[in-house]
């Protein structure tokens, strides 16, 4: 591949791998969020069950090593040994001994938290107190412990996701390189025989014009119209280029849609002639869009001659426009459009054949209506095909009205 595809697919595999290193760290989150709650609830749990195991504690010296016991009695108060300040909690013991029943919460003591639990027990007053120092502790390093595995399991999807978005779009890339290089090849190929048929036709044009006794009006327009038709096959090929390449925009202007409708049912004439339809064009004034005038100019080509392959006896072109929208519908009467199929009409290759096997002709769209789309899609239009209440189809795009 070129350079610049190299790049394309370098990007595109980079950007699918910080996706993918994304949703591991979302997952991973999650997950770390769940453990964490887990494994803090059975803290809790535990020192709740040790404290409950306490219950019939009602001596300093029956207590175990993990709890700190303080005993309140007619004979005074015994507390355990090396009590942290802030241990007792005064303000439970004192709730108790006047109001009796039982208090519990958690206490901050020498720098740690201590679940205390106060009640009445044989007529004293206790109050076991439960340090949770090692319960944070373990939280704090099951909490490193995520971080870090998180940290390690990013990098790791990273890279996973590089190598294996690289290999999946390498494939597709090459087959776009590919087909760009064949688009390339072709318009180079093309614009060469365009451009000297152009020239050719000019210098005919010219020939005949110093001599105007040889020629009568309808030759003279016919070699205007192969100067001009040569012109917009050079553009056309231009313009195929660009579409074929999502990395070149087309240069943007003023386009009279109106006028450029009613230039190409002008071109259109002789085939008109010769299929026996009328046509009728009808364009208000200020009908005017942002584009591309040879995108735009081959997407009505498009619709007229869709038109003109079904048609019976008339399609009717018109152009208008209403609050911020200029609107483009294409009219005929021939057999329109079968139920469902209104849908696909703009897919590459659609076609009712199939729907209407019982009728004369089927109507197929092939790829006109699939480019209309195309071009419709990069003015910011929309379009949409129906059928007429008189018979025939109708197919109307909307393209936002330049200001």
């Amino acid at each position: 591949m070129i350079g610049s595809d190299e790049r394309e697919l370098r990007t595109a595999s980079l950007r699918l791998a910080a996706q993918f290193a994304l949703i591991i760290v979302g997952l991973f989150v999650a997950l770390g969020v769940v453990v964490f709650s887990v494994v803090s609830a059975g803290q809790v749990e535990a020192a709740q069950r040790a404290l409950s195991d306490a219950s019939m504690v009602d001596s300093v010296h029956d207590a175990p090593r993990d709890l700190l016991v303080t005993v309140v009695g007619p004979e005074g108060r015994d507390s355990s040994p090396n009590l942290p300040e802030g241990l007792p909690d005064e303000a439970a013991l004192q709730n108790v001994l006047r109001r009796g029943g039982s208090q519990s919460g958690i206490v901050e003591a020498g720098g740690q938290r201590y679940l205390t639990e106060t009640d009445v027990r044989r007529g004293k007053v206790v109050q076991v107190s439960y340090g949770l120092g090692e319960q944070q502790e373990e939280l704090n390093r099951l909490l490193v412990a995520l971080v870090v595995s998180g940290f390690i399991a990013t990098l790791a999807a990273a890279g996973i996701g590089l190598v294996v978005a690289r290999r999946s779009l390498r494939p597709m890339a090459e087959a776009l390189s590919l087909q760009r290089r064949f688009v390339a090849d072709a318009g180079h190929e093309l614009r060469t025989p365009l451009t000297l048929l152009s020239t050719r036709a000019q210098l005919l044009r010219r020939h005949v014009a110093r001599e105007p006794a040889a020629a009568d009006d309808e030759l003279l327009s016919g070699l205007d119209e192969i100067v001009d038709d040569s012109r917009a096959l050079t553009e056309i090929v231009q313009d195929l280029l660009t579409a074929a390449d999502p990395r070149q925009t087309a240069e943007s202007e003023g386009v009279d849609l109106g006028e450029l409708a009613a230039a190409v049912v002008r071109s259109a004439e002789g085939s008109i002639q010769e299929r026996g339809i009328r046509v009728e064009a009808e364009a208000g004034s200020g009908a005017l869009v942002t584009g591309a005038p040879v995108s735009l100019r081959r997407m009505i080509v498009a619709l007229l001659d869709n038109a003109l392959d079904h048609a019976r006896s008339r399609v009717q072109v018109t152009v208008a426009y209403t609050g911020d929208a200029v609107t483009l519908s294409v009219e005929d009467d021939g057999p329109g459009f079968s139920a469902g199929v209104e849908s696909r009409a703009f897919e590459r290759f659609a076609t009712s054949r199939d729907a209407q096997a019982g009728t004369e002709r089927g109507r197929h769209y092939g790829l006109g209506l699939a480019l209309v789309a195309e071009v419709v899609t990069r003015h910011h239009g929309t379009v949409d095909a129906s059928n007429r209440p008189a018979g025939g189809a109708v197919v109307t795009v909307r393209i936002p009205r330049r200001s």
